[in-house]
């Protein structure tokens, strides 16, 4: 039954498709569709707004109009697990998928190769602010699934570069927030290039540094690279400066 209530408004010019909507919504009404968020149905908004906050351009607003009424119990069913093992449920960023590759014979292993990695360690909870290799470099902040689904990870984005490794999903990202602000401050990186998947949890490492810039004042450049599960780069985007000026572009296949 359609009925005049308050629903959820996505504003698709605003929306950048970093996805952190999608776990702000208990009810499972948002997801990340074609690089922007959307509404899955109306009948799982239940227009009381609790993933406005988590909008970091304010594309998502609360308007009154015609739509179908909350189902409470639809939204239920869809958030429960699936008897089958086979199934999946929750976050649409571990959703189980498989690859169509085509067949090929293993590359023989090339001794010679040469590790473009030029420090140590990379992980983001290790690393400390004041690290030499970060004073006023060029870092690349990378989600740890990145280099799997990247070809030519260490030539095409890691040569010549200080890397931090994080995981939004797994790791805690308020402490993220916290040290990328102390490296930022700290160590006055000229540049820095998130590297992220495409789904939608892995918005929060993009969001952390955004949040960091803004607390600290930084004013380097900063770019923002999406990953696409099949290996290309789907979206770039650059911020430049503090203020709200940015530039993005469809990226190249």
């Amino acid at each position: 039954m359609r009925t005049k209530r308050p629903i959820i408004h996505i504003d698709e010019e605003k929306c950048t498709g970093c996805g952190l909507c999608v776990p702000a919504c208990e009810e499972g009404a948002i997801a990340v569709i074609d690089g922007k968020a959307r509404l899955v149905k109306e009948i799982f908004c239940d227009g009381l707004g609790a993933c406005l906050g988590d909008c970091p351009t304010g594309a998502l607003t609360i308007v009154e109009r015609e739509a179908d009424e909350f189902d409470a119990d639809a939204v239920a069913a869809a958030l429960a697990p699936p008897v089958a093992h086979h199934g999946h449920a929750g976050c649409p960023g571990s959703a189980l998928r498989t690859m169509d590759r085509p067949a090929a014979r293993p590359a023989p292993v090339d001794d010679d190769a040469a590790s473009a990695l030029g420090h140590w360690p990379v992980q983001l909870m290790l690393v400390p602010p004041a690290a030499p290799f970060l004073r006023h470099a060029d870092v690349l902040l990378c989600a740890d699934c990145v280099p799997f689904a990247l070809p030519n990870f260490h030539e095409r984005y890691l040569r010549n570069r200080a890397v931090l490794v994080a995981c939004p999903k797994l790791d805690d990202l308020a402490y993220y927030r916290q040290k990328l602000a102390e490296i930022l401050a700290t160590a006055d990186p000229a540049r820095v290039t998130v590297l992220r998947m495409v789904v939608p949890c892995c918005g929060g490492l993009s969001q952390a540094l955004l949040d960091a810039r803004e607390a600290t004042g930084w004013s380097g450049t900063l770019e923002v690279h999406t990953v696409g599960i099949e290996g290309q780069v789907v979206h770039r985007e650059a911020f430049i400066g503090r203020g709200d000026r940015r530039e993005a572009a469809a990226a190249r296949a």
